[in-house]
């Protein structure tokens, strides 16, 4: 240590550091919820205007720990790098499904006949003459 540096200064680092890093944390566990919840707001309830908002600010909040993480340490930071960008690309087609369908995938479903299960009906074979 330089005999001119008091030694606060060490502890100043180190609350920041402190900082960054329970900040990275609690963006991450944002982040992580956030992804959770998309698949099911796409996929399952079928509500592409509120999935394409939940990836938007996904997107937004993983670049954030991006930047946040390269306060800690660049390799981490470049390693979400990759995630970021899938994102990104996530993001387009999410939005594009979207608008290409009006905003709604209530009038694309289609009602499907469920197999006959267990009388063996349901299948038919190469050789069979009708």
């Amino acid at each position: 240590m330089p005999p001119a540096e008091p030694p606060t200064m060490y502890l100043w680092e180190l609350a920041d550091l402190c900082y960054h890093k329970q900040q990275g944390a609690t963006l991450y566990t944002i982040q992580l919820g956030l992804n959770l919840i998309w698949m099911p707001l796409f996929f399952k309830f079928k509500r592409p205007i509120e999935a394409t908002v939940d990836i938007v600010c996904l997107t937004g909040v993983t670049g954030y720990l991006a930047y946040v993480w390269s306060q800690i340490d660049q390799v981490a930071a470049w390693g979400i790098a990759p995630y970021v960008g899938w994102l990104g690309f996530a993001t387009y087609l999410s939005a594009g499904a979207g608008y290409l369908n009006n905003w709604s995938f209530a009038d694309k479903e289609k009602e499907t006949k469920p197999p006959n299960r267990g009388s063996g009906l349901d299948k038919d074979f190469v050789n069979t003459k009708k």
